[in-house]
């Protein structure tokens, strides 16, 4: 069920989109070489404590997870592209990671993700993380009243052919509210003009993700971390915004 929110719900959200920026954006200071996962966990653990948020992701069992998450991010490091089970490994020269983060201050959710070099980069890898972050804009750009999911789904899919990427619609973006993932999905591809209509109040999660060499995806032993299917290494961006008559308001803008 899509429910749409009134202005004031919408400005009720904003103190979960200023968390959940601030975490990213402390992760990403953090994350370095030598850094273990487990650490970054911890660091997001701490400051949804002393926030007195709520973590969306710690008891999330959804039916294509093989367990409850048990940790508060999602921390998929190279050919892990989506879904990374934060464990027992330090981040080493070069590693690309990608870090998802969802978390509810005063019953509202915000979700969001972004992708960071640790150490020195690779250009392929700039090249793979600056595709997601335009897609993302392009789909928010797209993302005006009256328009439709499908013109959100074409402008990704556009900017990330356009870079030679293949995409995955497997999983994609969705709407957000007082529960991390509802109606309705948001596709990393897709027909422009085709879709539910946009309408005051939608608030969604948009975010692209694409890996360098293929498309295809497997899920790791762990029963979380998705895989791409080659080896070859992916990024990801994510953005929760509001559709307003005045245009997309980024809920969890950094910055």
């Amino acid at each position: 069920m899509i429910e749409l929110k009134t202005p004031q719900e919408i400005e009720a959200m904003r103190p979960a989109g200023r968390f959940v920026a601030s975490v990213l954006t402390a992760l990403k200071e953090k994350a370095a070489v030598g850094v273990n996962l487990l650490e970054l966990d911890a660091l997001a653990h701490q400051m949804i404590r002393d926030a007195g948020a709520t973590s969306c992701y710690i008891d999330y069992h959804p039916s294509f997870g093989a367990s409850p998450f048990g940790k508060v991010l999602c921390t998929s490091v190279n050919d892990a592209v989506l879904h990374g089970l934060p464990h027992d490994y330090v981040l080493r020269d070069g590693d690309l990671l990608s870090v998802d983060f969802a978390a509810a201050v005063g019953g509202w959710v915000s979700d969001a993700a972004l992708s960071v070099v640790v150490g020195t980069p690779r250009p392929e890898d700039e090249k793979v993380i600056t595709t997601t972050e335009h897609a993302l804009e392009a789909g928010i750009a797209a993302a005006q009243v009256g328009s439709k999911i499908g013109d959100i789904s074409a402008a990704i899919a556009e900017v990330a052919h356009a870079a030679g990427y293949r995409v995955n619609t497997q999983f994609g973006g969705h709407g957000v509210g007082r529960t991390m993932h509802g109606d309705p999905h948001v596709p990393n591809d897709g027909r422009p003009g085709r879709g539910l209509r946009l309408q005051p109040g939608l608030v969604i999660a948009i975010e692209p993700w694409f890996m360098q060499g293929t498309d295809q995806i497997y899920t790791d032993r762990d029963g979380w971390t998705l895989r791409s299917r080659d080896g070859s290494r992916g990024a990801h961006s994510e953005h929760t915004i509001a559709i307003t008559p005045d245009g997309p308001l980024v809920l969890t803008a950094r910055g």
